[in-house]
């Protein structure tokens, strides 16, 4: 949906006005209605809150005064408000008060939003895993016209939200940032700046329209139907299933059990490789159409027997195995001969890369295959294949 420069602004205006004559009174109550955003969008808030895990309890300044409340001095008010923000958990609820959140707003999926705000989010890891500066994130998707917009900022306002924006019309974009400015939103337009960009390198002018908008037309290409057939494939191949069909594979993914194969060769498939997983374990044969296949397809993945045998734990247990049953899959002897019987399969099959998963994230993983997959494909010069990666 188009929103055109000149009526973003109008709205705009039309606000400001209020806001000013509300940030005026001085009493609290005004300082709420100010700030207040519309049932709907409350609900959304609230839903999320309740899927990221945080505390409901909120200081007053979020729920608006009854009409019939008696006016409240601006010094009492402040008072009370403090008195309430840490509660009766005293430094508990301090610390939830301290969550900082990080609004995504977006006209389409909000994909590009939520991976740019996880990358930058990765650059404070040493902050955030003991929770030091809490975060929650929020994506509001399908952002497309002025009044939901301006119900998102004014949300973010209330609850101190950062908001971080990609929004393909220009005049929106405009609208956001005004919008934050005007009212103290600190924001960054993620799409803005590499639009413009873009643009004066190819010296045409972008469409403003979002890439999934009622008016543009994306034709589904053979690309689109290669990931659906590819995903189908991954699915049926999954767990060392259908082992005949290993010859159609791009990439074949070996390893004992819960080293990931399964959400590798998932994500791998949505990127439209045929991925098939084959587990190694101990005592079973493996298909020989694993070893009758290009060898450059095969790709071997490892762990820590620590780890794995932490995660072995913990997933018998949610299985409900028996005793035996459990020394038989995460005792840590048994996990440091399935890991050697694996390696003793990986040496004798040096064309199999060895990809260390320890510690690495699915896309981590899935980052090293393919860069190996396409160094082959595009014959490459690569280091000692055998090398643990």
């Amino acid at each position: 949906m188009m929103v055109s420069s000149t009526s973003s602004f109008s709205i705009l205006s039309s606000i400001s006005p209020n806001m000013s004559q509300a940030a005026s009174e001085p009493n609290a109550e005004s300082r709420v209605r100010k700030l207040k955003g519309s049932p709907q969008l409350n609900r959304w808030s609230r839903a999320r809150s309740i899927r990221s895990g945080r505390k409901l309890d909120r200081p007053v300044l979020r729920t608006p005064m009854k009409e019939t409340d008696p006016p409240v001095a601006a010094e009492e008010s402040e008072s009370s408000l403090s008195s309430m923000e840490v509660g009766s958990n005293g430094e508990d609820d301090a610390e939830v008060s301290a969550v900082k959140s990080i609004y995504m707003v977006s006209d389409g999926t909000g994909w590009t939003a939520e991976h740019t705000v996880n990358a930058a989010l990765g650059q404070f890891e040493h902050c955030l895993v003991d929770r030091g500066c809490p975060v929650n994130t929020h994506l509001f998707s399908g952002i497309d016209d002025l009044e939901r917009l301006m119900e998102v900022v004014k949300q973010a306002a209330k609850e101190g939200a950062m908001v971080i924006y990609t929004l393909a019309d220009p005049s929106m974009a405009e609208a956001a940032r005004h919008a934050c400015t005007m009212w103290g939103v600190p924001s960054t337009d993620i799409l803005g700046p590499i639009t413009e960009a873009v643009a004066s390198h190819l010296g045409v002018s972008p469409s403003g329209l979002p890439r999934w908008a009622p008016g543009r037309n994306f034709p589904l290409t053979d690309a689109y139907f290669r990931r659906i057939e590819a995903i189908e494939y991954t699915i049926k191949q999954d767990d060392g299933a259908l082992p005949r069909n290993l010859h159609k594979a791009d990439i074949v993914l070996a390893g004992v059990s819960r080293t990931g194969k399964t959400p590798l060769s998932i994500y791998l498939a949505q990127k439209g490789y045929k991925v098939a997983n084959v587990p190694i374990v101990m005592g079973v044969e493996l298909p020989k159409t694993l070893f009758e296949i290009d060898p450059e397809k095969v790709y071997g993945l490892t762990i820590n027997p620590v780890v794995l045998q932490t995660i072995r734990g913990v997933r018998a247990r949610s299985l409900g195995l028996s005793e035996k049953a459990r020394s038989n899959y995460s005792e840590m002897d048994h996990v440091r001969q399935e890991l050697e019987f694996a390696g003793n399969i990986f040496a004798q099959n040096p064309v199999w890369p060895v990809i260390e998963v320890t510690g690495k994230a699915i896309e981590e993983t899935a980052a090293v295959v393919l860069r190996l997959y396409h160094d082959r494909m595009n014959k490459c010069a690569m280091a000692r294949i055998s090398k643990h990666y």
